[in-house]
């Protein structure tokens, strides 16, 4: 397991001098089946190998999987833990770019999220305010922690206003 580390700076523009760094890593997170099942009543998604537990013991994985898009839906949680900006009016998550799923992930496995800023881009927000801030995109990686193995990997796109 990695040790959790942070990144911190004052305002979005601070991001602009980060693009390449390896921003951290995040504290230990688990799925329960609980929530795959809850995450299945929200999405209408009920594919047995997510909230079947008898019968996806049979199956390909040997039990349960965690949907891809519920832990792909973790990724700002999890960059919540290695990326903090002191001084702002608004985030927003902007889009997703590159995501894949490389691995099914078991409910009640320990994972982390480790995250590189990739970009970081001074914006301007749209309307009367045109309040300045940051667009930046981060490569996440969600992991086992307990292998350091990516289960999903992603690119997320979010801006920060100041």
């Amino acid at each position: 397991m990695r040790t959790m580390r942070r990144t911190t700076v004052d305002t979005p523009s601070d991001l602009l001098g980060l693009v390449g760094t390896e921003l951290g890593v995040s504290a230990p997170q688990v799925v329960t089946q609980r929530q795959v099942d809850q995450f299945a009543d929200v999405t209408g998604d009920h594919q047995w190998i997510h909230v079947d537990v008898e019968r996806a013991r049979s199956g390909p994985f040997g039990g349960t999987v965690v949907h891809g898009f519920l832990t792909l839906a973790l990724v700002p949680r999890l960059l919540a833990d290695i990326l903090e900006v002191r001084t702002f009016s608004m985030g927003v998550n902007y889009g997703l770019d590159r995501v894949r799923f490389v691995r099914p992930l078991p409910p009640g496995v320990e994972i982390q999220g480790t995250a590189t800023l990739v970009a970081a881009t001074a914006i301007t927000a749209p309307g009367p305010q045109a309040t300045p801030g940051v667009q930046a995109t981060a490569s996440v990686a969600v992991e086992f922690a307990e292998s350091s193995q990516p289960c999903c990997v992603a690119e997320i796109v979010f801006r920060y206003y100041a």
